[in-house]
């Protein structure tokens, strides 16, 4: 086993904020049952606001950010993992309260730890990562408030967005008629390229002006943007609907009313990807590999990068100018 290895390391002391690769020995990884050779990570929001002074996602110093990993095991001290076993590790406190995924080696404890699916390569698992099991989870509780195609469309706001692009293609896989909203122009031809039916703008779901009740346009909603236009998106969802909210980009404000769900019956359901029981996590990867996967997973890959590279793409995030995923292979 190799003694020492390389790892992005971010560090905050004082007024002195860092953020280098590092040459690290085992002995520097955190506690936990696990050890992984780390093959691949991804880049989502989270790891952005871990690599700059006021993220204020980092709850100590020094940390390897990166949320997601996949790689192969290369000891264990639970029997459930043994060596040579390919697994994922996303979410709970990796790269945000103990090392993640950007390093070659982590330490991890084995109740974080989901074995990697048939169906599934490690590259594949994190072009799909917390973005993609975000996605994936958002339809499945969709689905058991009875969502269903022959309902009407599915809108989903932020499209682009790594969320957004796997909402609209897993939909899309399941036979929904996908409306995806962005308000990049550019974006329309890869947007339908992945499934979206109809191409809606920012405006068209919210125009700035919000109302109690609008008229009934979606059956459901995959929404990772909030604020003010998630309360214009509750009141244009048909009766009986459900609007499934991972995400904060428009704002943490929801100045909406109580119309759409005492008049419409509608549903808002919050969807946690960090500490999702892992019945359901087990669950998801599973549909993940199965019904849910589908043809174009490598089209969604914005670019391929490696840890020397992080540095200068984590801040493309904070700036807007992600579409899809970027993965990191180490």
């Amino acid at each position: 086993m190799t003694e020492r290895f390389e790892a992005l390391v971010v560090n905050k002391q004082g007024d002195q904020f860092t953020v280098n690769i590092q040459q690290l020995s085992l002995d520097d990884l955190p506690q936990g049952e696990v050890l992984i050779r780390v093959h691949y990570s991804g880049v989502n929001y989270k790891d952005s606001l871990a690599s700059i002074p006021n993220g204020n996602i980092v709850s100590t110093y020094p940390i390897s950010p990166g949320i997601d990993m996949a790689g192969v095991v290369v000891s264990s001290e639970d029997s459930r993992f043994q060596e040579g076993d390919e697994v994922i590790a996303t979410s709970y406190g990796i790269g945000v309260s103990q090392s993640g995924g950007y390093s070659q080696y982590a330490r991890v404890p084995a109740d974080w730890i989901v074995p990697l699916p048939d169906g599934l390569s490690m590259k594949e698992a994190m072009i799909i990562g917390t973005a993609g099991f975000t996605a994936a989870l958002s339809v499945l509780r969709l689905e058991e408030n009875n969502l269903a195609p022959d309902q009407g469309s599915v809108l989903v706001t932020g499209a682009t967005g790594g969320v957004g692009s796997f909402a609209v293609s897993i939909l899309s896989k399941l036979g929904y008629s996908v409306e995806a909203s962005t308000g990049k122009e550019s974006e329309h031809g890869y947007l339908k390229e992945i499934g979206a039916a109809t191409i809606v703008s920012r405006q068209e779901v919210y125009d700035g002006k919000l109302r109690p009740l609008g008229k009934q346009k979606w059956s459901g909603a995959v929404d990772p943007v909030g604020g003010e236009p998630l309360a214009s998106v509750l009141s244009q969802i048909k009766y009986g609907g459900s609007v499934a909210i991972s995400g904060l980009t428009a704002g943490t404000n929801l100045p909406a009313t109580v119309f759409p769900f005492i008049l419409r019956g509608v549903n808002l359901l919050g969807i946690d990807s960090v500490n999702c029981p892992m019945e359901t996590r087990l669950k998801v990867w599973h549909r993940l590999a199965t019904d849910f996967k589908f043809g174009h997973l490598e089209q969604l890959i914005q670019q391929e990068i490696s840890l020397k590279e992080l540095p200068d793409v984590l801040p493309t995030l904070l700036k807007g100018e992600a579409r899809g995923r970027t993965i990191v292979k180490l």
